[in-house]
């Protein structure tokens, strides 16, 4: 399912001219072009990086991210990510890598950072003292992307790997103290996410999550409703719409193509499930991307 949707190379942000990226860096003074982030998309890359000023707002999955200066962008391959905004001041500091480049031949420990794979929260806050920390890790990464050098490959995945540590480090703090003050409502509902992120495609009834929970239907609907305002129903056809929208992106794929990947009996069904979420056809939704 993930490669059929709209998946971005990091070579669709590095220079034209580059050989096929495993690696990339974007500063301030090197934006690119790209390819469109307003749009639902995967990356077949990971990414860090620090807000510098302004002000931006990610969505990835079913979560919606203000980002500010000080905000530190985790993002990771599996995740379905749109870019609904861009302050005109917006400027940040930021590292590509494939997986390929986290493998051991890297000699870097993926036992060490497989919270790249289950992290939760794509965007952090930091405070000031965090935020001046990993801005002098990523200029000295900056630095080194930009400067020949005979092993400059070497220098620069050394680098990598001390961020990752410096990230996962900031990560399992903020994480630790937020089960610490989570209430079992809030424990509830991150749990009921975390598994319609994994399942929505193939189990939509409210049932099935309330039973992976052990509670009943009733109680899963109305601890949802109360901590977010939207039911179980609502953020499972959420989910839904994303997968949908991403999916109906890919030029080569149908509308019927689209209804089986997503398990509805028929393409009937599904467009009536999108024109009644949406208020209009896949298939103009397709014709408008």
């Amino acid at each position: 399912m993930p490669n059929l949707i709209p998946t971005y190379r990091l070579q669709a942000f590095s220079p034209s001219d580059a050989d096929p990226a495993e690696v990339f860096f974007l500063d301030e003074h090197s934006h690119t072009t790209g390819p469109p982030l307003g749009v639902p998309y995967r990356g077949n890359y990971y990414k860090i990086g620090l807000c510098l000023r302004g002000t931006a707002e990610l969505k990835a999955n079913l979560e919606t991210y203000r980002i500010e200066p000080g905000s530190l962008m985790l993002i990771t391959p599996h995740i379905i990510k749109e870019w609904t905004d861009f302050s005109a001041d917006h400027d940040s500091l930021s590292v590509f890598f494939t997986p390929e480049f986290i493998t051991t031949r890297n000699h870097i420990p993926v036992d060490n950072f497989q919270f790249l794979e289950s992290i939760t929260r794509h965007v952090l806050p930091l405070t000031a003292a965090e935020a001046e920390s990993i801005t002098a890790s990523m200029r000295l990464l900056q630095q080194k992307f930009q400067a020949p050098h005979p092993y400059r490959h070497q220098v620069i995945k050394s680098l990598i790997n001390s961020l990752l540590y410096e990230v996962v480090g900031l990560y399992d703090q903020q994480h630790a103290a937020l089960q610490a003050t989570q209430t079992r409502s809030q424990q509830l509902t991150a749990e009921f996410k975390h598994l319609v992120n994994a399942h929505s495609t193939t189990a939509r009834s409210v049932k099935f999550y309330a039973d992976r929970l052990c509670i009943t239907p009733k109680h899963l609907t109305d601890t949802l409703k109360q901590a977010t305002g939207k039911t179980a129903g609502e953020w499972i056809e959420e989910a839904v719409m994303l997968e949908a929208k991403a999916l109906l992106q890919h030029g080569h794929l149908t509308v019927a193509q689209v209804a089986d990947l997503l398990h509805f009996p028929d393409q009937s069904a599904f467009s009536r499930f999108f024109r009644n979420s949406l208020g209009l056809s896949p298939t103009a939704y397709k014709q408008a991307g």
